[in-house]
């Protein structure tokens, strides 16, 4: 079986099982997150959220708000789509089979899901080697392993082609794999990137807005237009189509914030929002 050993363990997050609770526990209760432990005592028919991926120093509070709203859900199969910072490997690629290694344990990839998602979409590749560098969703596996205690499986997509063509047909792959399972699905994204902190809010807000009304032709429009640097917009993207077609009518932003309002350094910030769509 193939591990999916970390790739930024150390950096984004700790090494070690006891400093990683103890840091997602501190993003739960920050300021900037929802201030509370998990389990949520709302069961709202969440079906999907967007999660940023940056270091938790900056950008966990945030990310910990979507894995409040979902942490009393008990997904079979949750499906991770984040952006291929590094570009190698595939276009678009799943993982065959193997587990993901955390400091929380192991995590195993659902191979039946995989090999579902490939017969459906001839874009979607099965590829290990496209996996192996990335922080977009490893980031994510160390908050799902802590919100749920239950045995769940992921899966795990990584894109480096990020177009609108694409999103629709993975999107609709994975509204395909939920008539059989009990999913969440999870798009890997941050923001605008390394602008001053009063311009990244203005760029964001304007590409959050047709997120929200689940309008994924304006999304594709107000990016190309106004330019916002969201490195996962395909991830964001797809995971707008699979929640429609799965049955979500709204999207609602939890929190929005930048690493400068986390950190007080607001010269060259990235932005952060954690959306949820029931």
């Amino acid at each position: 079986m193939q591990i999916r050993t970390p790739a930024v363990a150390g950096m984004f997050y700790p090494k070690t099982q006891e400093e990683t609770r103890s840091t997602i526990r501190e993003c739960f209760l920050h300021d900037f997150g929802p201030r509370r432990m998990f389990p949520s005592a709302d069961n709202e028919n969440i079906i999907g959220v967007i999660c940023p991926h940056a270091g938790y120093m900056y950008s966990g509070p945030i990310a910990a708000n979507s894995y409040y709203a979902i942490s009393s859900l008990r997904p079979d199969l949750v499906i991770i789509i984040g952006p291929n910072h590094w570009g190698i490997g595939c276009n678009i690629a799943a993982m065959k089979e193997g587990v993901w290694r955390t400091p929380l344990g192991d995590v195993e990839v659902d191979a039946d899901a995989a090999l579902e998602i490939n017969k459906i979409s001839d874009v979607v590749e099965l590829d290990f080697f496209s996996h192996t560098r990335d922080h977009s969703i490893e980031v994510q596996i160390p908050m799902l392993q802590e919100i749920y205690s239950h045995r769940f499986k992921i899966l795990p997509i990584i894109l480096i082609d990020q177009s609108y063509n694409s999103a629709k047909e993975i999107g609709s792959a994975i509204s395909k794999i939920a008539k059989n399972k009990k999913i969440v699905v999870i798009g890997s994204s941050d923001f605008t990137h390394y602008e001053d902190n009063e311009y990244a809010h203005k760029q964001d807000k304007s590409l959050i807005e047709p997120i929200l009304e689940m309008d994924v032709d304006k999304f594709y429009r107000v990016l190309q237009k106004n330019r916002v640097s969201a490195c996962g917009y395909g991830a964001i993207a797809s995971t707008m189509i699979a929640c429609r077609e799965i049955g979500a009518t709204k999207g609602t932003l939890v929190k929005y914030a930048t690493s400068g309002d986390v950190t007080g350094e607001k010269s060259s910030v990235v932005g952060y929002a954690s959306i949820i769509f029931s």
